[in-house]
Formats: structure tokens, C-alpha cells, sequence
């Protein structure tokens, strides 16, 4: 059964100082301190240390071997979005991670497919950026759950969803730079309650502020089993009907609706909470996604579908089929 992963990430093994060149700013650089391992540095901060498995697409083809996974939907490490830059340098950014995955999937294009980062907070650039991702081999571009003091509901974001619709790029939805994170500096809070508010801030500035209903054929997958949202629909709802008016001021059909109207991953991490999504979701809309190589990733991914009784059916759109929609590509691609 063909296993499509669409909620992998990778960052290219030399990544060029770029706050020495800018002559600014926390950018990531890597620390190659030992073999086929790196410390990710936010400025002089430490931030995260990786293996080769986040830049060696050889390392990553062999591990999916071991994994059964067919092929990695490639994105950028949401840290490097470097939406708090000033736009022609995030440019500059975004080009050379793009131009990195653009050329891997080049070289090998039946076990990769690429998404774009592009410099959000200017969205002109940012949609120039779109159209040479396009041009380039990429298939859709991943973006943060806001944009500094944007919501995605922002009319100043409106024409890039508005481009990505016209051009048939999907669009993934990544929490960072978490809500309340000053309030969450232990237990690792932000990564654990930060995220999935984060991805429901998301969805909620998305249908809300009328983006699906204004581009119905707008193809949006959301991270984390949609963060918090599924579990919290009901209260949405509730406050949507009770008070309108402070709610439905910009879209007026209620939130419920727009089921079937994106996408989730299926990286939820319980089989209960998998059942739940799939009753409310259905198969059509949920896509197999695992955060690979990371920790709060799932170790191998497909485990959770594969070992749930759905039926046969069913495991090959979660596994697959949903992918292939929201990607928009043909499964004899990759077979």
C-alpha cells in the first residue's frame, strides 16, 4: 500500500551564516561538532541538536525503508520561516531553502515531494516567491499558524491564499513562535500546549475570517491532527451560535461547515483521539503525517494507522489517498 508522509522536515547540512551577513538577528545556523550529528544555534543560543537524517535525503530514503514509508512531503523547520526579518532578507532565506528542496526532489522524484517557505510579511514578495516555487518543481509551501501580529485571517494575506489557490498549490499549516510562550518557559509547554492552540488559532482566523469560503478551492492541510480544534469544535460552535456578534462578524456560516473543507495530519498520538478525528474528519480529509526526524514525531510512522481495525479502504486514504488530494498528483507518480 503506498504510504505518503506529508509532515516531514529538513533543513540543508550547510546553512550559510546568515546574521553575519545581515548583520543581524537570531538566524539558525548549524554547529557541526561531531559526525552526522549538529547543533542547530539561534544566534549564540542553542536550540535544538539533529542528526543527519534531517538533511541527507540517502539517510532519510533508508530510513523510510525501514519505515515503509513511499514518500516524504519535504518542508522547512518551521524556526526557519524568519517571518521577524526584514522581508528582502527572508527572501533571501526562503530562495535557498527553497532552491535545497527543489533539488532534491529533482533527483529524486518517486520518493520526495516539495513545499516552498516565502516571506510572509511582505506578502508581494511573497507571492513572486510562490510563482518561482512553482516554476522550480515545488508542489505547494508551508507556513506559520500566524505572521507576527497577523492572524491568518489578515486581508494583508488574503491575495498569497488567493495566489496559492490560482496556481494549485497546497498550503500546510505549521505552529511557531507560540502564544503565552513567556508564560511556558518549563515542561517544555510551549511544544505541548502551545502547538496545538496554536494550530486552532489557525483554523479558526482561517474560517472565521471567511478564507475557505471566500476560496473553496483552496487546499489547506493543518499539523497535528489540527491542534486543539476537533476537540474544542463544540465549544467554537456554541460560541458562534450564542453570540454572533461577537463572533460572525466577518462569516457568517457556522464553523461546523467547513469539515471537509481542509485537511489534517493524522499525528494525534492515540488511537481514541485518531477514532475521533476519523468520525468527525473522514478518511478523505486526514493524511498520514509524523514530524520526521523529530521527537514528538511519530517514531515510525503509519504505526497508529496500521494498527487500528479500519478497513482496507480506509488505511489506504489515510495512508495515501488524502495525500494525493491535497497534493493534487497522481499516485502512478510514485509507483
Amino acid at each position: 500500500m503506498l504510504t505518503i508522509d506529508i509532515h516531514t522536515h529538513i533543513i540543508p547540512e550547510n546553512v550559510p551564516d546568515f546574521a553575519k551577513k545581515f548583520g543581524y538577528g537570531d538566524f539558525i545556523h548549524l554547529d557541526h561538532h561531531k559526525p552526522c550529528c549538529a547543533r542547530m544555534m539561534k544566534g549564540d543560543k542553542f536550540f535544538r541538536e539533529i542528526e543527519d537524517n534531517c538533511w541527507s535525503p540517502e539517510k532519510r530514503m533508508d530510513e523510510c525503508g525501514h519505515h515503509h514509508v513511499n514518500v516524504q512531503v519535504l518542508s522547512t523547520i518551521p524556526v526557519m520561516f524568519s517571518y521577524w526579518a526584514k522581508p528582502k532578507d527572508c527572501l533571501e532565506v526562503s530562495m535557498f531553502l527553497n532552491d535545497h528542496i527543489a533539488g532534491i526532489v529533482a533527483q529524486y522524484p518517486k520518493h520526495f515531494v516539495g513545499l516552498g517557505t516565502i516571506p510572509l510579511q511582505d506578502p508581494a514578495m511573497a507571492i513572486a516567491e510562490l510563482e518561482r516555487c512553482k516554476k522550480i518543481g515545488l508542489t505547494g509551501i508551508q507556513i506559520g499558524s500566524h505572521v507576527n501580529d497577523w492572524n491568518l485571517n489578515a486581508p494583508e494575506l488574503f491575495p498569497v491564499f488567493e495566489a496559492c489557490s490560482k496556481l494549485g498549490l497546497a498550503v500546510f499549516v505549521h505552529p511557531w513562535d507560540m502564544m503565552g510562550e513567556q508564560k511556558m518557559t518549563k515542561y517544555w509547554l510551549p511544544w505541548l500546549v502551545g502547538m496545538p492552540a496554536e494550530t486552532s488559532l489557525a483554523i479558526c482566523s482561517m474560517i472565521f475570517g471567511g478564507v475557505f469560503e471566500r476560496l473553496p478551492k483552496l487546499r489547506v492541510a493543518f499539523a497535528h491532527g489540527g491542534g486543539s480544534f476537533p476537540s474544542t469544535l463544540g465549544r467554537i460552535e456554541h460560541g458562534f451560535n450564542c453570540r454572533p456578534d461577537l463572533v460572525a462578524i466577518d462569516n457568517k456560516v457556522n464553523p461546523r461547515n467547513y469539515i471537509g473543507k481542509f485537511y489534517i495530519d493524522s499525528l494525534v498520538h492515540d488511537k481514541q483521539m485518531l477514532d475521533f478525528v476519523l468520525n468527525l474528519f473522514g478518511p478523505d480529509y486526514i493524511a498520514l503525517g509524523s514530524d520526521y526526524p523529530f521527537p514528538l514525531g511519530e517514531d515510525r510512522p503509519g504505526e497508529l494507522i496500521n494498527s487500528m481495525p479500519y478497513s482496507k479502504d480506509v488505511k489506504e486514504k489515510l495512508l495515501s489517498g488524502s495525500a494525493l488530494n491535497w497534493l493534487n498528483m497522481k499516485k502512478e507518480l510514485f509507483v
